[in-house]
């Protein structure tokens, strides 16, 4: 099953989005692969590649990862813990263009909707959220 990472400069909205995406994508009988990986190393404010590192590896059980970010240095401490991957994960990781909210929850229905999905088609789905229009 696709894992999803969600990386916030705040630990309290990466595990609040992975709580509220559970909710709503989890079952009885499956668990969805969601974790958060919020805050720096000393638990403020910011991102640490080490934290999203460790967070991808717990949730990839070899279908592929999809990464979604709050802010721009979220998205380069992700692309750094990219990088500290082995070439074969490498290839099973992905950084999803996407609100982080809306993209984490069109990512988990994906994944939760078809146990046969595929990578680009989870990025895709959070990809989509991006034309969600408010009003």
């Amino acid at each position: 099953m696709i894992g999803i990472v969600v990386v916030s400069h705040s630990t309290k909205v990466a595990e609040g989005i992975c709580d509220m995406v559970e909710q709503i994508a989890s079952s009885s009988e499956n668990k969805l692969p969601v974790i958060p990986a919020g805050g720096n190393a000393e638990g403020k404010l910011g991102t640490d590649p080490k934290k999203i590192l460790e967070a991808i590896k717990k949730v990839d059980d070899g279908d592929g990862v999809v990464v979604l970010c709050d802010l721009g240095s979220g998205v380069i401490s992700s692309q750094a813990a990219i990088a500290m991957l082995d070439d074969t994960q490498k290839l099973r990781v992905k950084i999803a263009d996407a609100p982080l909210l809306e993209g984490a929850v069109g990512a988990a229905v994906e994944v939760a909707s078809d146990s046969q999905s595929t990578i680009d088609l989870v990025v895709s789905a959070a990809e989509a959220s991006r034309q969600l229009h408010k009003k």
